[in-house]
This record gives structure tokens, C-alpha cells and sequence, in this order.
């Protein structure tokens, strides 16, 4: 083979990569979400949380550093599609050591269908949940969701918005070997209804266009708080994302009742039982 027929033989980055990796390196910080988890609870509850359940739990990254806090940990995800879960299983639970695997189970099931033992805490994050498109469809599922809790546990959401999350637009960032890049493909003002696709650029020019795409409804806050209090919930608080001297989110999140005219906006919602 010519020296000519090798180089265009060569795979690009894009056709090397793996999107699952990708996506957790520009998107999840699981570390950081546990500690935050954690730190919550134990201020509203006054113990360590056990139990953990990671409903749309993807990859199950979040129920792998769970489990890793000790022997008492346990956690189970939940999600509906059986090749992520597979991918899962070999690239994260697999890499657990055998005691710590031993605590995470990996369950293949709609989240409205699904049967587990209570637990201190349930999460759905990543605004997979925006999947549920009407207020009858959300609130049934925070029914379940509070029914999958012990009597005093929490539930734990993130959400976003802001102006910018209601605009057609790309926004991209760099990361070590790749540019991530968010695309609001549609945004329909009357529904509220909103496209977004994942794309990621390689050094070599290569791209992986629509890695991930996601059809949802952009719920609002106020809406969003109050369905979870129809679902049962005794109480829920916004915690919203401090500042540092740039005027840059700093990753450290706190209750309000107000929060801020920010253009764009990632805040936790946390509902107690």
C-alpha cells in the first residue's frame, strides 16, 4: 500500500472516539454532584444518605462514585435503554472493584414502570425528565419518584433557562482533544417545546454531528415546584449557583427564593418528602 492509500486510510479522531466518554468529560461532574448530594442532605436530614437511585441514568457514572463512598453505599440506576446500560456496565461498573460492584445494579426499565427498594435519595439530572412534555405527564412521574423514597428522603433535579435557552443558537467549548458544542436547534415560544443536539469538533477537523439529540418541553421553575408539591412533596427549594470574583459561576450552590436575571442558568431542585 502506498504511503498516499495509508494516510487516507487513517481513521479520524471523530471515527476513534467514543461518545459516552465524551459526553461525561464535557457534560458530568459526578464527583461534585455527590458531594453536593451529600452536603444537602445531610443539612436537611441531619444523617448520611445510604441509598441512592440515578433515574435516566445513562452511562450510571453517578451510581459508580457512589458506591465508591463506602461498604454501607448502595445505589441502582434506571434507565430504558439497554445498549448505554450495556456500555455501562463494561466501561463503569466493570472498573469497580468487586465489593464496590457488587452494590450497584443496573436496572433496564421505564422509569414510571420501575420497582426498587426505597431509597435516601432519587436524582434525575441532566433535564432527561423534560422528556415528560405535559403537566399530567410530570407529575406523575414525581409521584413516582416520591413513592421510590424513604419517609424522609429527597429528591434531587437540576434544570436550566434563562433567555439564551429559548434562543436557535450554538454554543460551543473547548475541551482537552475536543470542542463540545450545544446546539438549541428549535425553540417553539407557544409550547415551549425545544430541540437540542451534542455535537463534538476534533483537533484533525473531524466531527461527530448529532452524538445526542434531545425533544423537550423547557419547564419553568415556578411550574416545575409547584407539580412536585401537587406529586406530595413537603417542601421544595431552589439552590442556585454562586458567583466568583469574574462574575462566572463558581459551582457552589445555595436556597433562594428569588435567584437571578442571569442570561443563561443551570439551578438544583431539591423537593422533600
Amino acid at each position: 500500500m502506498s504511503r498516499k492509500a495509508a494516510r487516507a486510510h487513517t481513521p479520524t479522531m471523530a471515527e476513534q472516539a467514543d461518545i459516552h466518554e465524551l459526553y461525561e468529560a464535557a457534560v458530568q461532574n459526578v464527583e461534585h454532584e455527590i458531594e453536593f448530594l451529600q452536603q444537602t442532605f445531610g443539612e436537611l436530614r441531619g444523617r448520611r444518605a445510604l441509598s441512592f437511585r440515578e433515574d435516566f441514568c445513562g452511562t450510571a457514572s453517578a451510581s459508580c462514585q457512589w458506591v465508591k463512598q463506602g461498604k454501607k453505599y448502595s445505589a441502582v440506576g434506571v434507565d430504558i435503554d439497554p445498549a448505554v446500560l450495556e456500555w455501562g456496565r463494561q466501561h463503569r461498573v466493570g472498573r469497580l472493584p468487586e465489593a464496590d460492584r457488587a452494590r450497584v445494579r443496573l436496572l433496564e426499565s421505564d422509569v414510571m414502570a420501575a420497582e426498587t427498594a426505597p431509597a435516601d435519595i432519587v436524582v434525575a439530572f441532566n433535564f432527561s425528565y423534560f422528556i415528560f412534555d405535559t403537566r399530567d405527564s410530570m407529575r406523575a412521574y414525581f409521584r413516582r419518584a416520591c413513592e421510590a423514597l424513604v419517609d424522609d428522603g429527597v429528591f434531587f433535579l437540576d434544570a436550566f433557562g434563562g433567555p439564551e435557552a429559548q434562543q436557535e443558537q450554538r454554543e460551543k467549548t473547548k475541551h482537552d482533544g475536543f470542542t463540545y458544542i450545544w446546539h438549541q436547534a428549535k425553540f417553539h415560544p407557544v409550547t415551549h417545546r425545544i430541540r437540542c443536539h451534542i455535537d463534538f469538533k476534533f483537533r484533525d477537523g473531524s466531527k461527530i454531528k448529532k452524538a445526542f439529540t434531545y425533544d423537550w418541553r423547557l419547564w419553568t421553575l415556578p411550574e416545575l415546584r409547584e407539580l412536585l408539591t401537587e406529586a406530595g412533596f413537603r417542601k421544595v427549594t431552589v439552590y442556585w449557583e454562586g458567583e466568583d470574583e469574574d462574575g462566572e459561576g463558581n459551582g457552589e450552590f445555595s436556597p433562594t427564593e428569588k435567584g437571578d436575571a442571569d442570561l443563561a442558568w443551570i439551578a438544583y431542585i431539591v423537593a422533600e418528602k
